[in-house]
């Protein structure tokens, strides 16, 4: 005989939840390569080689003094990871698997799950990868000396969940126009890197080109980052709290998307995916 479905407290359906989203991250985390530390290695790879690009334009193109006195790569590494986590998660949150896929034939899982884990994922190798380079930058270069080291790593959560809201957006968009959903995915992910700000100052920009970037939520983050990286250098034209509000506003309107869809959802959409 069948037993009878006991209602469970919202408490004990949030701990599930929680737990589901830890075991979809951890499953994201090695499907994009079956060892764990190599994937590391690779995003750790792929980072270093960014702030390597970017230092040979600085040096070449004689944009060196346009740096925050400081550290130079310090003031590349600031940008470059929070470009990173920003864009990542933005794809890998719009990727992750739809209303759809196979896996939501298995109760518990869903959506929310799906979103969850590709997210925490992502944020968990983010996180590490920041951690492992400024450790043998340190220990092998020289100190690092970050001015508020809690608030500059406040910035990389907040572009990360700001990146988290923009590609629950695109989530909620791709099983109706999947080829819109990616080309808008690859479309931010270029536009941030000149729109970013990685390379220059919102201080140093003049007014007539500074709202061309005030709108992107990355901007701001990485300016506010290095008003916190560095002693001498005082945001004067961003707000820290801005990535948080755009992000909220994105994930309210991304999430009653999904849920409109989510009701709406049909097995053909899959063949179109």
């Amino acid at each position: 005989m069948l037993s009878p479905i006991r209602p469970r407290s919202i408490w004990i359906q949030a701990l599930t939840t929680l737990e589901l989203i830890f075991h979809q991250a951890v499953r994201n985390i090695r499907k994009t390569h079956g060892n764990a530390l190599i994937g590391l290695m690779l995003n750790i790879a792929q980072t270093i080689m960014l702030v390597a690009v970017f230092m040979l334009i600085f040096v070449f193109a004689g944009m060196r003094a346009a740096a925050i006195r400081g550290d130079t790569l310090i003031y590349l590494m600031s940008g470059v990871f929070l470009f990173m986590a920003h864009v990542k998660v933005i794809s890998t949150v719009a990727g992750a698997e739809g209303p759809t896929s196979s896996m939501m034939k298995h109760q518990p899982m869903n959506t929310i799950v799906a979103i969850g884990g590709a997210a925490l994922g992502e944020l968990y190798i983010q996180v590490l990868t920041v951690f492992v380079i400024l450790f043998f930058y340190h220990v092998l270069w020289t100190p690092v000396e970050i001015y508020q080291p809690v608030a500059a790593f406040s910035m990389l959560l907040a572009v990360w969940f700001s990146g988290l809201a923009i590609g629950v957006v695109l989530y909620a968009i791709k099983p109706w126009a999947p080829g819109i959903s990616r080309l808008l995915t690859l479309l931010i992910t270029r536009l941030n890197m000149v729109a970013s700000g990685k390379f220059f100052l919102a201080n140093s920009l003049p007014d007539a080109y500074l709202h061309y970037f005030m709108w992107n939520p990355l901007f701001q983050a990485i300016d506010q980052a290095r008003g916190f990286a560095f002693i001498n250098y005082n945001p004067m034209h961003t707000w820290a709290l801005y990535p948080v509000v755009f992000g909220l506003v994105a994930l309210l309107l991304g999430m009653l998307g999904e849920f409109m869809t989510r009701r709406m959802v049909s097995l053909s959409w899959s063949a179109r995916q």
